[in-house]
């Protein structure tokens, strides 16, 4: 099943939440902060890397004092990679595949590569609306749920807009 509600990301309810990251997990956006602040300190500790990760990668972290168990980051861009479709939709495979190796049932998906520097939103929309479909026509077992958390009920709109292309 896949849905779009009108949440804050930090307060969803989860097996895990995508958290789109840089290469050295820092937040894309000055909203996705909020998670550092309600994960508290054990997640933010957890956000520390040794190396700059590949941008289209994901890892998988705990999730603190969020209201999920895991926080899956997808990488979408670095220093010297800037956000782009390719890499938003690299990194939003490799947080599904993530939630398959993990057997991840209920994932909660921000819009991915929006933000100062990033993609137009209907950009970011199509590219996660065609990934998440595809994945779950692909047969995945995994997650069984999928709920994409926008911010506004226009925003929620433009998503279900396109999810209901992604299926034809």
């Amino acid at each position: 099943m896949i849905r779009v509600v009108v949440d804050d990301l930090a307060f969803v309810a989860a097996d895990a939440l995508v958290r789109p990251a840089t290469a050295h997990l820092e937040p894309t956006t000055p909203s996705l902060r909020r998670l550092e602040q309600v994960g508290g300190p054990t997640f933010w500790q957890q956000l520390k890397v040794q190396q700059e990760l590949a941008v289209g990668s994901a890892v998988v972290t705990g999730a603190g004092e969020l209201p999920a168990e895991f926080v899956v980051h997808a990488v979408i861009r670095s220093e010297t990679e800037a956000v782009s479709g390719s890499s938003v939709r690299r990194a939003l495979l490799s947080a599904l595949q993530r939630a398959v190796d993990w057997q991840l049932s209920r994932l909660a998906v921000p819009p991915l590569g929006v933000g100062p520097g990033g993609l137009e939103p209907e950009d970011a929309a199509r590219i996660v609306c065609e990934v998440v479909v595809q994945h779950v026509l692909g047969g995945a077992a995994h997650p069984s749920e999928v709920s994409i958390v926008v911010e506004s009920e226009q925003d929620r709109a433009m998503f279900e807009g396109f999810l209901a292309r992604a299926w034809t």
